[in-house]
């Protein structure tokens, strides 16, 4: 896709935002389902079904997904397409590239072992690796704008309001 192709595909819905601001705003949703033999979680991504489970370190086989690994999956996910979006839009010439993402944790605090460690990401770094013939002025500008529209950077640099809701599920009598 060239930029022309991109801005036609966009021109549309930038139109329609900009003239009907609460048509952008968009739920998403994701479910899954808590394994009932295995401390599992069953996720349903749309195009395929992802098992979550305990990372080794806390005492999972391996076996199924970290969701500390698909939280920077989906990091990567992010920046890579936003990024690709962006040298599109501006006619910046990528032959190829990588996206890495690496983050820290400490998993005592997962663990509940020591009350000072942290539960969850103490650092998390974005790296790329381009392949371009573009002038550095213009991979920076690559660079800036990719970090200000890649939703998932920026909802990790800049976390939203959170909400934590339990409804339990009304037992069913038994028929016998």
């Amino acid at each position: 896709m060239d930029s022309a192709a991109l801005r036609a595909l966009q021109a549309p819905l930038k139109g329609r935002y900009k003239d009907e601001p609460a048509a952008a705003l968009v739920t998403l949703r994701a479910q899954g389902a808590i394994d009932d033999v295995a401390v599992a979680c069953k996720v349903e991504t749309g195009r395929a079904l992802a098992i979550a489970g305990l990372h080794p370190a806390t005492g999972g086989s391996g076996a199924e997904l970290c969701s500390g690994d698909m939280l920077l999956e989906a990091l990567v996910a992010c920046a890579g397409v936003t990024l690709k979006a962006v040298a599109t839009a501006l006619d910046i010439p990528l032959h190829a590239g990588t996206v890495k993402a690496e983050g820290d944790i400490d998993f005592r605090g997962t663990l509940g072992v020591a009350k000072d460690a942290p539960v969850g990401f103490r650092e998390i770094r974005l790296a790329f690796e381009l392949d371009t013939d573009a002038a550095q002025d213009k991979v920076d500008s690559l660079v800036k704008l990719t970090e200000r529209y890649c939703v998932v950077f920026q909802t990790l640099a800049r976390p939203p309001k959170l909400a934590f809701a339990v409804a339990r599920r009304p037992k069913v009598p038994d028929p016998g």
